[in-house]
């Protein structure tokens, strides 16, 4: 994927990743962009839930931010949320999407069945790994899946921001992570 924020804009246009996005969508980008023309309101990124996932979350996420603005703004981009785990207990699965939700289930299952349960625990390290009715059921399903709209608040401040973390200078990127690393998960 491309990183929009060092390239210039023929190139991004070109790009064999994004042009079928461009596509797909049927807006056109920068100045060329019109809302009008679009083709669905709902703009879902879907990606692994680890660190390589967030990273193309945040490549499409400041091409739209660059490109389309107005799809952030009037509140079309998604971020889906797959499972990190799938808990089994005699042929029922629980999805969960933290550490912390998957302990509360095998915690519950262990309190609803005492005595020594076989669970079956599955991390996943990517939507690869899961079997497709899986993923259709909890990351595809409109009634099961979860999703993140993204917001703008501060289009200054995103810019700054997108700026900072996408751009050609390593020392303000280096900054802004050792100011902001007590925020971070690590996900090992």
């Amino acid at each position: 994927m491309l990183n929009v924020e060092k390239s210039h804009a023929d190139k991004v246009i070109n790009n064999d990743k994004l042009q079928p996005v461009i596509a797909s969508l049927g807006t056109g980008i920068g100045k060329d962009f019109d809302i009008e023309k679009l083709r669905y309101h709902k703009i879902i990124i879907m990606a692994d839930a680890d660190v390589d996932g967030s990273h193309i979350s945040t490549l499409l996420l400041t091409f739209f931010f660059r490109y389309m603005p107005q799809l952030i703004e009037n509140g079309y981009v998604y971020i889906a949320m797959p499972p990190l785990y799938r808990v089994s207990y005699k042929k029922k699965d629980y999805f969960t999407f933290t550490d912390e939700e998957r302990d509360s289930v095998i915690a519950k299952l262990h309190q609803e069945n005492p005595g020594d349960i076989k669970l079956d625990v599955q991390r996943y390290k990517g939507l690869g790994e899961m079997e497709w009715q899986e993923l259709k059921e909890t990351t595809m399903n409109p009634a099961n899946r979860k999703m993140k709209q993204v917001h703008l608040t501060d289009a200054e401040e995103a810019d700054k921001v997108f700026n900072i973390l996408m751009g050609e200078e390593v020392e303000p990127r280096r900054k802004f992570i050792e100011e902001n690393a007590v925020y971070a998960t690590l996900d090992v």
